[in-house]
C-alpha cells in the first residue's frame, strides 16, 4: 500500500465542473501542497474554464469527451456536478472507464443526496466515495461527511479524506443513511446559522442600535462563543448555565425561547431536513 505521501504525489485529480466549490476545493489542494499539473478541470462554460486557468494554472478540458485518463497515475474524479446532472454525467463518464486494465479513477462525489449504489450502477464501477461538504468550506472553514462501502480501501479512504480536508474538516459515518443527517446538521447548517445571525441583527436595530453596529455585535458574538465551545471540553450546556445568571438578563431570554421551545422547533427543523435528504436520494436514484 502506498504512504499518503505517495499517494498524493501520483495522483491526477479531475474535477468535473468548477464551480464554487470545485474552485475552493483546488485552490485548498494547491495550498496544502498538490501541484497544478496534478488537477485538470472539465468545464464546459468557456469564460469559467478560461478563469481557471488563469487563477490557478490548471489544465481545463472543455467537454466532458475530451477527458483522456493517463492510468499510469492514481486517478481521482471529483463529481462537483448538480445532483440532477449526475446520471447523464456519470454515464457519459462511464464510457471512459469501461475496457480499463488499471484500477479506474476513484470517484469523489459531493452532490447532495447521490447514493453510492445508483453512482456505481451509473458509472459502471465500484470504487466510489460520497462526500457532503458544506458552504465554509469556500473559506476553508467547512466540514464535510464522508462515507464509503467496502469496496474502497483505506488509502481511498485517506486520499479522500485528504482531498476534503483541504477545505475544512471531516468526519466518517458507517452507515450512509446517515448522510441524511450530516446534510441536515451540518451541509443544510450554515443557513439555520444565518438565520440566526438575521434575527440577532434585526432584533439589535429594532432595540434602537444602528444597522452596522448591530451587524458587528451579533456576528462577533457568534464567532466568539464558538470558539469558546470549540476551545472547551465542556458541553454546550454547561457553558450555557455558566453565563446564565439567575434572575439576570440572559435567564430572562432563555426564559422566553424556552416558552417558544426553541429547541424543540430546531429539532424538528433538522429532522424535516434529514427526510427531505431521504427523498431526494430515492427520487434522484429511480433513473
Amino acid at each position: 500500500m502506498m504512504s499518503t505521501q505517495e499517494n498524493n504525489t501520483k495522483s491526477h485529480i479531475t474535477f468535473i465542473g468548477g464551480g464554487n466549490m470545485g474552485r475552493a476545493l483546488i485552490s485548498g489542494l494547491l495550498a496544502n501542497g498538490f501541484e497544478a499539473n496534478q488537477l485538470s478541470v472539465v468545464e464546459a462554460n468557456a469564460s469559467t474554464g478560461i478563469q481557471l486557468h488563469a487563477d490557478f494554472g490548471v489544465q481545463v478540458i472543455g467537454a466532458l469527451e475530451q477527458i483522456a485518463f493517463d492510468f499510469s497515475k492514481n486517478n481521482v474524479v471529483v463529481m462537483a456536478i448538480k445532483p440532477q446532472d449526475f446520471n447523464v454525467v456519470a454515464k457519459t463518464l462511464s464510457s471512459k472507464l469501461k475496457h480499463v486494465t488499471a484500477p479506474g479513477p476513484l470517484i469523489l462525489s459531493i452532490a447532495a443526496g447521490i447514493r453510492i449504489q445508483d453512482m456505481s450502477r451509473w458509472l459502471d464501477h465500484e470504487r466510489c466515495v460520497r462526500a457532503m461538504p458544506n458552504t465554509p468550506a469556500l473559506i476553508g472553514k467547512g466540514i464535510t461527511g464522508l462515507f464509503a462501502d467496502a469496496a474502497v480501501n483505506q488509502s481511498d479512504r485517506t486520499l479522500a479524506e485528504t482531498i476534503c480536508n483541504a477545505v475544512g474538516q471531516t468526519v466518517w459515518v458507517n452507515e450512509e443513511k446517515l448522510m441524511d443527517a450530516v446534510t441536515a446538521v451540518s451541509g443544510s447548517g450554515p443557513a439555520y446559522v444565518f438565520a440566526f445571525l438575521e434575527a440577532m441583527q434585526a432584533s439589535g436595530e429594532k432595540l434602537g442600535l444602528d444597522a452596522a453596529t448591530a451587524r458587528k455585535l451579533a456576528y462577533a458574538t457568534l464567532e466568539g462563543a464558538t470558539q469558546l465551545a470549540n476551545n472547551s471540553d465542556d458541553h454546550a450546556g454547561v457553558l450555557r448555565e455558566r453565563v446564565t445568571s439567575k434572575g439576570g438578563t440572559t435567564a430572562a431570554a432563555l426564559d422566553i425561547l424556552k416558552q417558544l421551545d426553541w429547541h424543540g422547533a430546531l429539532e424538528k427543523a433538522i429532522d424535516a431536513a434529514n427526510k427531505r435528504g431521504k427523498t431526494m436520494g430515492d427520487e434522484l436514484g429511480q433513473s
